[in-house]
C-alpha cells in the first residue's frame, strides 16, 4: 500500500533521494563514528544510539565549515564519538568551533555535550529544551545558552540561523538553515524517505505536519534537508514528512 501516493511519485521521489544520496563522500569512518561530505562545505557525521526499542540506531547531525570557522548541530550519540568528532574538526581540519547547537532534548542530539564543554565550545539550544531539561532534574550536562524564536550566528562569512516553527517530534525541536548553501537540518523533525514514524512518546502529532508546511512555506527553495536518521534528501523530504 503507497498511502494515496502514485507509483510514479514515489520512484520520482526515490529518484530525487538517490540522486542526493550519489554525492555523498565517506570522510572518516570508526566504529562510533562516520563522517560524510554532502557539500563542499556541509558534513554529516553519523553515529551510533542503542535504544530498547529500535536496537542499534543510526543520529545524523550537520557540520558547517566556512573560512576557519565550524560549527555543529547535535553531538554524537557518545562522549567517545563526540571526542573522535571534536579532533577531527580541530586537529585535522584546523577549524575554530564555534558552537554547538542542540536541536532537541533526546539523547541522540546531546549525549556528548560534556566533551564540548570540556573544550570551552559555545552550546546553544531553545528555551524549551533548557526548560525540559531542568524540569527532568538529570545531572547531565546541559546546554549553556538559549533563544525563544530564532537566532542568527556568523560562521566566517555567512549566515547560520537557528529556527523554531513548532512541535512536533518534541516539543522543543528546532531546525538550522544556512542560505548560502539552500541547506536545511530539520532533525528528529524531518524524516527520511521510506522512514516510518519512529518514536512518538515525546510527539505533538496533531501539530507536527503543520509545523513541517510552516517551514516549506518559510523556506520554499531548500535544496538539501538533513533528517536525523536516514538518507539526505532534498524538499521531498518535507512533503514526505507531512504526508507521514
Amino acid at each position: 500500500m503507497m498511502n494515496g501516493i502514485s507509483w510514479f511519485l514515489w520512484l520520482a521521489l526515490l529518484s530525487i533521494s538517490c540522486h542526493q544520496g550519489s554525492k555523498v563522500m565517506t570522510l572518516s569512518a570508526s566504529g562510533d563514528l562516520v563522517i560524510k561530505q554532502i557539500k563542499k562545505n556541509l558534513f554529516v557525521h553519523e553515529s551510533y544510539l542503542t535504544t530498547n526499542d529500535f536496537g542499534k540506531v543510526a543520529c545524523n547531525g550537520m557540520i558547517f565549515i566556512n573560512g576557519d570557522e565550524a560549527i555543529v548541530f547535535d553531538t554524537p550519540a557518545n562522549e567517545e564519538a563526540s571526542r573522535q568528532l571534536l579532533n577531527w574538526i580541530q586537529h585535522k581540519q584546523g577549524k575554530h568551533l564555534k558552537a554547538l547547537v542542540v536541536t532537541h532534548f533526546h539523547e541522540d542530539c546531546l549525549g556528548g555535550i560534556a566533551q564540548f564543554h570540556e573544550r570551552g565550545i559555545q552550546s546553544i539550544a531553545n528555551n524549551r529544551t533548557l526548560e525540559i531539561l531542568e524540569a527532568k532534574g538529570e545531572n547531565a550536562d546541559k546546554p549553556r545558552k538559549g533563544f525563544e524564536h530564532e537566532m542568527t550566528i556568523n560562521v566566517g562569512a555567512q549566515e547560520v540561523q537557528l529556527l523554531f516553527f513548532g512541535e512536533g517530534h518534541t516539543k522543543d525541536n528546532i531546525v538550522g538553515f544556512i542560505p548560502s548553501e539552500k541547506t536545511l537540518f530539520g532533525g528528529c523533525l524531518m524524516k527520511s524517505m521510506g522512514a516510518g514514524k519512529g518514536f512518538l512518546g515525546d510527539a505533538n502529532t496533531e501539530e507536527w505536519s503543520n509545523t513541517v508546511m510552516r517551514i516549506k512555506e518559510t523556506l520554499p527553495n531548500l535544496k538539501t534537508v538533513i533528517p536525523g536518521h536516514g538518507n539526505v534528501g532534498g524538499n521531498e523530504l518535507l512533503d514526505y514528512t507531512i504526508q507521514l
